[in-house]
């Protein structure tokens, strides 16, 4: 946490009247313009008002690329100003932040107990009695028979002496607190160490729940895909191969007229779909046209029109357009590969102009992430509302099998499904982006947000993936695995060690200063809860081993005291 902590800076340059002045970040209000110059961190979250720039949000996302920042762009707390000045319109001061929502989670998340650290402190706890319990009956044993059965030149003293010692060393060497701290160590520094990956844990059970995974859902939209459509062709009467479809086309457009009419349209929305017509006609230099003012009007979920050069330009649904007086209701034939694909009409007047055809870009790492499960022997599902041809075509890039795939699904159609798998015996996690489908993150055992994902459903995840990246979800499974071995590994120490301890003080005689000494080895141990992760070596493991080894050698070395020599002779 140090390290979230330290991102986040205490001094801020606030533009006052035509100045600036350094002020502490905590005295920062919604609304002030502060000034972010090269090098500096950015003090609180909101917008660029002006400047273009590189940011290095690796710190908030795990993401190593800088991320280009203009006007209209928004920024983090804690993020890295790389190169040009930014003015920046604070949205989120102090502890409102993002990073300081961040923080705060874990240490939610690290205060809840995973089930192995429950039990274990069980058996901390009934610890104490026993080791009591194994110092009485050391204490009966050698006073009413141990010092009968080896002659009493090897002992000085009484045989109550010797009894006394004995006892008195089984309750020095053991060492309940190594149990106790076996499992939240590692948890802590496995909640800690996601959120420096850009893997925001809620909890150390989470970690646990995770590491069992047998079964992983993937939602499509915004999680499989990047949730952004985008323009893949224009079909116009020159690349129509069928008579009976060109009749209803106006053939004097070109592909780009069509994209350029279209986005002069779209340009007043701020539909999705929209954007995207836009951004194509810019891709391809298109001249900027305006619309006649007044003309332009919109329908949500049907599409928008508006008048250009006297002419009325409709985008949409074939529906729409056909309001608009385009042509009857002749579903147009278009090559196989665009089947799969939405499509918008573009109409003037009365014909058709062209088809623009959209696709909802595949994520570059969801075959990895799909494949790398499978190789794991996680089974992976698909759920869509898409049609069942677009979703098909989804999962067969992703490398999901069509018996996997279910579409056409409603938001409580995929909670239910969940709750089916789980009925089986599965460990499920889901992962997903929307509101629709926090029911099924909430329903499942362990929820995955993506980071770009509404509020809805981070609020519902245990894990968010704050770099909204899907590789991120096999960093966080590793993650989980390498915590729940470590804990294995700590536990198992704690309990060799005592094992070994209590048999050879109950057999020879440990005495206290070689016990306390072995007893605040064993007891620093599980501090070392560190792990081996993404390349990065954390050395705290090996000190484990090498703090537990040396207190096994402490006691090898403390039974050549001369009374175990002498009994040797």
């Amino acid at each position: 946490m140090t390290g979230l902590l330290s991102s986040l800076p205490s001094q801020a340059r606030l533009m006052v009247d035509d100045s600036i002045v350094e002020v502490p970040c905590s005295s920062l209000s919604v609304g002030d313009q502060i000034v972010v110059l090269p090098g500096d961190r950015v003090p609180a979250d909101g917008i660029v008002r002006a400047g273009r720039s590189t940011i290095d949000e690796s710190s908030f996302t795990g993401e190593p690329m800088p991320v280009t920042k203009e006007p209209g762009s928004q920024v983090a707390a804690g993020s890295i100003n790389l190169n040009g000045t930014l003015t920046i319109e604070v949205r989120r001061p102090g502890g409102e932040t993002a990073m300081g929502d961040i923080v705060r989670l874990v240490e939610e998340a690290q205060s809840r107990e995973a089930p192995v650290q429950r039990l274990a402190d069980k058996v901390a706890g009934h610890f104490t009695y026993g080791v009591m319990a194994l110092s009485a009956a050391t204490f009966m044993f050698w006073n009413l028979f141990g010092a009968r059965i080896i002659p009493a030149s090897i002992y000085q003293g009484s045989a109550v002496s010797l009894a006394l010692q004995l006892s008195c060393s089984v309750l020095v060497v053991a060492c309940p607190c190594a149990l106790g701290l076996a499992t939240p160590t590692a948890m802590l520094v496995g909640t800690s160490l996601g959120a420096t990956r850009g893997l925001l844990l809620r909890g150390g059970n989470i970690l646990e729940k995770f590491s069992m995974v047998n079964v992983i859902i993937f939602d499509k939209t915004g999680t499989l895909t990047i949730g952004r459509p985008v323009v893949t062709k224009v079909v116009t009467p020159s690349r129509m191969d069928h008579s009976d479809s060109r009749q209803h086309f106006d053939g004097s457009w070109s592909e780009d007229d069509v994209l350029k009419l279209a986005a002069a349209v779209e340009s007043n929305t701020i539909h999705p779909v929209g954007k995207a017509i836009v951004e194509a006609a810019q891709a391809v230099k298109s001249p900027n046209i305006k619309v006649v003012d007044g003309t332009f009007v919109e329908e949500p979920g049907s599409g928008a029109v508006a008048v250009i050069d006297d002419k009325t330009v409709s985008v949409g649904t074939l529906e729409w357009v056909q309001r608009h007086g385009v042509g009857d209701s002749l579903l147009l034939e278009t090559d196989e590969e665009l089947r799969n694909k939405s499509v918008v009409y573009v109409g003037v007047n009365n014909k058709l102009a062209g088809l623009i055809y959209f696709e909802d870009q595949i994520r570059e790492d969801a075959r990895h992430v799909v494949d790398s499960l499978h190789r794991q022997g996680i089974s992976v599902y698909m759920l869509s509302g898409d049609k069942r041809s677009t979703a098909e075509y989804v999962a067969s890039i992703v490398g999901i099998p069509k018996d996997k795939v279910l579409s056409q699904v409603k938001p409580d159609e995929k909670r239910k499904f969940v709750s089916e798998l789980q009925e089986n015996q599965n460990v499920v996690a889901m992962v997903g982006d929307g509101i629709n489908d926090a029911a099924a993150l909430a329903s499942a055992h362990i929820g995955v947000a993506m980071g770009g994902g509404v509020g809805a459903a981070s609020e519902v995840s245990s894990i968010v993936l704050m770099g909204n990246r899907l590789s991120q979800l096999l960093d966080a499974l590793a993650l989980s695995q390498l915590t729940m071995k470590t804990v294995k590994q700590n536990l198992w120490w704690a309990f060799a060690y005592n094992i070994v301890s209590w048999n050879s003080n109950c057999r020879w005689n440990i005495t206290a200063p070689y016990g306390d000494n072995a007893n605040a080895i064993n007891c620093r141990s599980p501090y070392g809860s560190e792990f081996n992760w993404g390349g990065n070596k954390f050395t705290a493991l090996k000190i484990q081993i090498f703090l537990t080894t040396a207190a096994s050698l402490q006691i090898i070395t403390a039974t050549a005291t001369p009374c175990c020599h002498g009994y040797q002779q």
